[in-house]
């Protein structure tokens, strides 16, 4: 079996003058980008690291970025991914928590440099780090079970959670992406998610392994997006359904050159079947691509390819078919599999499950009864293994006694022109239980009777929204892109026992 080590050594073998990260200014081959890892691999040795120790980094994406998801876990050590995006307070816990020794950072380490041995500010400490440090072979070589990145998940109902990672996981979530991305060493892939982010790093080892190179997006905004897939003529990329949302709104306005586009995928949450269905207007060479998975999975878990030519039909909506070397089912609350069409939590087996959560025997325990990862997700799959997601379990609304799962309602919402950002989630009702709320950005003028009428042609009335809640500014989400449905919530169950949920 494979580690996080070998893409790279393939691609110095057979790739070693191609261009590996273009970043800014910055373009670094094959043999260049070998050469820094194994620098930076030394360096943090020789800086007392041994085998095992956790290594963190707060960044924005940028070629540092890409050598220490290499350099790190391949020279032994672990590598802990940050929020940029997260408070100092919630930085500081995860780097206690993990036990990190040294910090690599673009930030101002003040607020939390108490919490580790040493801090190597990116780029003047780092650079330095590198220049005096001769390249040498690898340390510490690792096994496919040695952990190589503990990936902190919000903590939306306690304590964040580090989600240990194994060398296997990675190479088979690897393994997959060279199958749905079908990627060649001509290929050029955009990151554009965030690297602490799953969505961000996932294809770093598929293009290393076939030569491919890789060009850094800081951070997003749509216009730098799309002017980056102009200028370096990028063939791939993976967004998030809010990113997908806001590249949509600008390339209709501001068009730019994407025709080199061919392969859009997204993933991380639910895209509403409207987003999909302007981007294959607007992106109309590209192949549509659906990624279903978790921090837990590696990423992937399933995939749907082409999914722009199921848009209107009985596949619409699916996040595709298990991925090469993953099982999905649908369970139900006994852990028993439920027969096609019925819904279950989504459980999944496979190389790509994580090892469990770091120091929380208890928790991994849990997620991981009768050897299946057990998403929190719920959905069903159709007799040929095509996976819908209906909600997440802690996001469905009991109103009623029935179950309204709220991305039904969001993709209705999303289908009124005038409907730019929705989100939809339960809130206390006295006769009701939970009354379905939702809270809308709209793009154009709009009112609440006229969303609720229009709502009431597509979706049950008892899924309507009670209420609908307008507001200017943008949705809040995480530094993933994700939209936080506790923060709209929080605030109407605040001082209750029950229901907070992430």
């Amino acid at each position: 079996m494979h580690t996080v080590r070998d893409p790279l050594m393939r691609a110095e073998l057979i790739a070693r003058d191609g261009t590996a990260v273009v970043c800014g200014a910055t373009t670094l081959t094959y043999r260049d980008l070998a050469d820094r890892v194994r620098r930076l691999a030394n360096g943090l040795a020789g800086l007392g690291l041994a085998s095992g120790d956790r290594v963190a980094i707060i960044a924005d994406n940028c070629h540092r970025y890409v050598e220490a998801y290499l350099a790190v876990p391949g020279a032994g050590f672990v590598l802990v991914p940050l929020n940029t995006r997260s408070s100092p307070a919630e930085i500081s816990f995860a780097l206690e928590d993990a036990g990190v020794r040294i910090l690599l950072t673009d930030r101002d380490p003040a607020a939390y440099d108490h919490s580790v041995e040493r801090v190597v500010r990116m780029p003047d400490d780092y650079e330095d780090l590198l220049e005096r440090t001769p390249p040498g072979p690898l340390p510490n070589a690792p096994t496919e079970n040695d952990v190589a990145g503990l990936f902190y998940t919000g903590g939306t109902t306690g304590r964040s959670k580090g989600v240990m990672l194994t060398h296997r996981n990675l190479i088979a979530n690897a393994v997959t992406a060279l199958e749905w991305t079908r990627m060649r060493a001509d290929d050029r892939w955009l990151v554009m998610a965030p690297m602490f982010h799953a969505a961000g790093t996932c294809c770093v080892l598929t293009c290393c392994w076939v030569g491919a190179s890789q060009a850094m997006l800081p951070s997003f905004d749509a216009a730098s997006a799309l002017d980056l897939i102009e200028q370096t003529r990028a063939t791939g990329t993976l967004a998030v359904p809010t990113m997908l949302n806001a590249m949509n709104d600008l390339q209709a306005t501001e068009p730019r050159d994407v025709s080199s586009l061919r392969l859009l995928s997204h993933g991380a949450s639910p895209a509403p079947l409207e987003i999909l269905k302007r981007a294959h207007v607007l992106f109309p060479q590209a192949e549509l691509l659906h990624l279903y998975g978790t921090t837990e999975t590696a990423p992937i878990a399933t995939t749907f390819a082409h999914e722009e030519l199921h848009l209107d039909d009985r596949l619409a909506g699916s996040a595709g078919q298990p991925a090469f070397g993953v099982t999905v089912v649908a369970l139900d609350p006994d852990g028993r599999p439920v027969p096609p069409g019925e819904i279950g939590e989504i459980a999944v087996r496979g190389n790509n499950v994580m090892a469990g959560y770091w120091q929380l025997p208890d928790q991994s325990a849990e997620a991981l009864r009768g050897g299946w990862y057990h998403t929190g997700d719920l959905g069903f799959l159709t007799d040929d293994g095509y996976l819908f997601l209906v909600d997440r379990l802690k996001d469905m609304v009991v109103t009623g006694g029935e179950n309204v799962y709220t991305v039904e309602v969001e993709d209705a919402l999303y289908r009124h022109p005038a409907v730019a950002e929705a989100a939809v989630f339960g809130i206390p009702d006295e006769r009701w239980g939970e009354a379905v709320y939702a809270v809308v950005v709209p793009r154009s003028p709009v009112t609440e009777d006229e969303l609720r009428s229009y709502l009431r042609t597509l979706i049950a009335s008892y899924k309507v929204p009670k209420r609908i809640q307008f507001q200017s500014d943008p949705l809040p989400k995480s530094g993933a892109g994700k939209i936080l449905k506790r923060t709209l919530r929080e605030p109407f169950w605040a001082g209750r026992s029950t229901r907070i949920g992430s």
